[in-house]
């Protein structure tokens, strides 16, 4: 790159050998490319499979391993499931009493394919979806940035109708393909060029060692601030690639098939976890360098047991979707717990990372540009109903944290349906009021920017967001 012939602009990248690298927004951009105060507004949706342990109250296990809260608006107290997020706790907001009214009596094998669209799918017969919360922002976010959006997901592709492996529809209702590949999520920010671009690549013991001059030729036209944020974004570049390759190889390594029942495993699955870290790396990388601004992450196929069930591996507990039919077992609602406990640290582990990085372009964080939402289409045990749903971050989108917030009535305290193991659940009538969904997306919708009042037939904002 040469800075005489090349001026600096938010569609600068660092060149080298074949290699570009997106740069992230850097002050000095702001003379040449936009306004100052243009603060980029974020959106994660990550969807867990398999809902969450929801014990009776007068079973031993719901004092621990109950996945909601327990307590008031401001004094909630959490449980060991999401006990991961204590530190965090000022920046989450945990729902309750929200679902999409057309899945409240879809069994929750079936369910996935509506959690971001709040289409009348079914649970079998015809099927036409609707475009998801996410690529309705993409529409209007995708103008400012070289991805649209990132879709994400541990199985990849599409699946099939009712056994979505992804969360994103677009307009016409057809499901976006998601990527599950480490490297293939890296080639965004990475593009080769060039018929010698990819040997060379090869050889290099770090993509980044091709930049490395341009950088610091670059480094003398930046401001201080901007030779801050470079640095950092260029480490944190590196720490992922490094990640990656290890990463990369468990999904061609078959899973093998072995009787779990009665083995006790204490050794860490940590190349499995090391992939969820890099999944998420790459989400921060995506944000940090401005490439897009929507991103989804869809951790597991419902009814699981896919060729890729990492959440399984990572927990070392057996099958996932296994573990919400052994809740009676001993030791099973803790088991459960253990699982969405792993969830819930991931998800805490990439929240902190956001909260720990200054605003490129803007005031704060990147936690307060950007609403992160974790959450999934059931509760107990395939119960469509009461999605256990976490927000976090969006402090400058106008959202208030540190907050438990119950919607609907009749079940305060989330036992409608608690204690079930048998399909009975989610075919018996709803004796609780609860709230669309869709109200959320709307008031979500309508802080990242957007002039929308509707969304899947819902009509209204979330009081008290």
């Amino acid at each position: 790159m040469n800075p005489k012939s090349h001026p600096l602009n938010r569609r600068t990248f660092l060149r080298g050998s074949g290699v570009a690298l997106a740069l992230p927004w850097l002050e000095t951009f702001a003379a040449s490319s936009r306004a100052k105060d243009a603060t980029p507004k974020r959106f994660l949706s990550v969807y867990h499979p398999d809902g969450v342990g929801l014990p009776l109250k007068s079973d031993p296990a719901w004092k621990d391993w109950s996945w909601f809260p327990r307590g008031g608006e401001k004094d909630f107290e959490l449980t060991k499931v999401l006990d991961v997020l204590q530190p965090l706790r000022s920046d989450i907001t945990i729902y309750s009493g929200l679902s999409h009214p057309a899945a409240r009596n879809v069994h929750g094998h079936s369910n996935a394919d509506q959690y971001l669209t709040g289409a009348p799918v079914g649970g079998s017969g015809p099927y036409k979806n609707s475009i998801s919360l996410d690529q309705v922002y993409a529409e209007h976010a995708g103008n400012f940035t070289r991805h649209s959006s990132l879709v994400m997901s541990t199985n990849g592709g599409v699946g099939g109708p009712r056994g979505a492996q992804t969360q994103s529809f677009n307009r016409e209702g057809r499901p976006i393909p998601a990527m599950n590949k480490p490297k293939q999520i890296f080639d965004l920010l990475f593009v080769t060029s060039g018929k010698d671009a990819a040997a060379k690549l090869a050889r290099s013991k770090s993509a980044l060692d091709l930049l490395i001059a341009n950088t610091r030729s670059l480094g003398r036209q930046l401001s201080k601030h901007d030779q801050q944020t470079l640095s950092q974004y260029l480490d944190a570049v590196r720490d992922t690639e490094l990640k990656l390759e290890k990463a990369q190889k468990w999904l061609t390594t078959p899973v093998p098939q072995v009787d779990t029942r009665n083995l006790h495993l204490d050794a860490e699955p940590k190349e499995a976890r090391l992939y969820f870290q890099t999944m998420y790396e790459l989400i921060y990388l995506a944000f940090l360098s401005d490439s897009t601004r929507v991103a989804t992450f869809q951790l597991g196929r419902e009814n699981g047991e896919g060729p890729h069930d990492l959440l399984s591996l990572a927990v070392g507990l057996g099958g996932a979707h296994g573990l919400t039919h052994a809740v009676k077992n001993p030791g099973g609602w803790q088991n459960l717990g253990t699982y969405n406990r792993y969830q819930a640290e991931e998800f805490g582990r990439f929240v902190q990372k956001l909260k720990d990085t200054p605003e490129p372009n803007g005031s704060g964080s990147m936690l307060d540009n950007t609403l992160a939402m974790h959450g999934s289409a059931s509760s107990s045990f395939h119960l469509s109903r009461n999605y256990p749903i976490i927000t976090a971050g969006g402090k400058n989108l106008g959202f208030s944290n540190g907050r438990y917030l119950k919607f609907g009535t009749g079940n305060e305290d989330n036992q409608a349906g608690a204690g079930i193991v048998s399909d009975a659940g989610w075919t018996g009538k709803m004796e609780v009021e609860e709230l669309p969904l869709a109200r959320l997306f709307v008031t979500i919708l309508q802080r990242l920017g957007l002039e929308r009042d509707a969304f899947a037939g819902e009509t209204g904002t979330l009081a008290r967001v």
